[in-house]
């Protein structure tokens, strides 16, 4: 069944934070993995799950890091995954699936930004690889996993930075033409996108469902690579399209998508500020407003998948 890409609407918006989604229900008994669990957003979701009482289980880059920002809450598990390395995706997965749980909701929250050109060890381009690739796989190894649940979600985090580029299909890496960080950003957010309508087709007859989220502006680490200069240059751009969101905020879409019973029956939508986004207008690029009409396109998400696949040598079972 195809989810009409159109607001509900939920009643929610954007000013909405994640524990007002939730109100007073509670997850517990539920398990989540959220990449990227342990800063800004991501550190939000992961608060508003383990609060409702589901056990959340935190993969991170660096453990250290993690363990401070995670003292002191409940049900929260750390381990450790570089999204960068096929090798440690594969052996998280394992160690997870090893545990004989079910998985209820997987948040591929974790990603980066605009960083120089950088490939990893395949001679991928990393926004790529990491954003979307990494994500593909590591979803693919947790197939098992989702479907024991019988009734599960993933939730990919895109942004409205998608807007910048679909997916170059003939040069996806940039191989041949000049890098530019924020079209390769913009290419790895539609590929979230598109990932979440192919996984959502595939999913449905297993009950995983599948949306992708844009969680707002949001001052967080996602900055790292950009000058100071540019964070304030983005930060006056963002303003003018919409006020900047806290992080409690910008975790609303993504615990909305994961947990919302206006969500049942539904998947492989886009959203944003707490509701199922509008398809943008083909003569608007100015507002940013809504989802881009290549990001929703069933026929590019089937090229992305097979195209994911063969990069990764990873295939999902039915």
């Amino acid at each position: 069944m195809t989810t009409n890409q159109k607001p509900l609407p939920s009643g929610f918006g954007a000013r909405t934070t994640a524990r007002e989604v939730l109100g007073d229900k509670r997850l517990d008994g539920a398990i989540a993995i959220v990449t990227g669990g342990y800063a800004g957003i991501g550190l939000e979701t992961t608060r508003a799950l383990q609060a409702a009482g589901a056990t959340v289980v935190v993969p991170a880059r660096t453990p250290d890091k993690a363990r401070a920002a995670l003292a002191g809450l409940e049900r929260v598990e750390l381990e450790h995954l570089e999204l960068g390395e096929p090798a440690s995706i594969d052996a998280f997965a394992s160690r997870f699936l090893a545990s004989g749980r079910p998985l209820h909701m997987l948040i591929n929250n974790a990603g980066i930004m605009a960083t120089p050109l950088r490939r990893d060890a395949r001679g991928f381009e990393s926004q790529f690889a990491t954003n979307h690739l990494g994500h593909f796989q590591l979803t693919a190894r947790l197939w098992p996993a989702l479907r024991k649940a019988n009734g599960a979600r993933v939730v990919s985090l895109s942004s409205r930075g998608h807007w910048n580029s679909g997916v170059d299909f003939e040069d996806t890496h940039f191989e041949r033409r000049p890098y530019d960080k924020w079209v390769a950003y913009g290419q790895s957010k539609t590929a979230n996108i598109l990932f979440a309508l192919g996984l959502d087709a595939r999913g449905e007859a297993h009950r995983v469902r599948a949306f992708s989220v844009h969680p707002g502006a949001i001052m967080t680490d996602l900055v790292r690579s950009m000058s100071e200069e540019e964070v304030r240059a983005a930060v006056e751009s963002a303003n003018k399209l919409a006020p900047m969101k806290t992080p409690e905020q910008g975790a609303a879409t993504s615990v909305w998508c994961a947990t919302s019973p206006q969500l049942d029956g539904m998947g492989g939508v886009y959203c944003e500020d707490v509701d199922i986004a509008q398809v943008a207008a083909a003569n608007d690029e100015t507002s940013r407003r809504g989802v881009k009409a290549w990001a929703v396109d069933p026929a590019l998400a089937d090229r992305l998948w097979a195209r994911s696949e063969a990069w990764t040598g990873v295939r999902f079972t039915p």
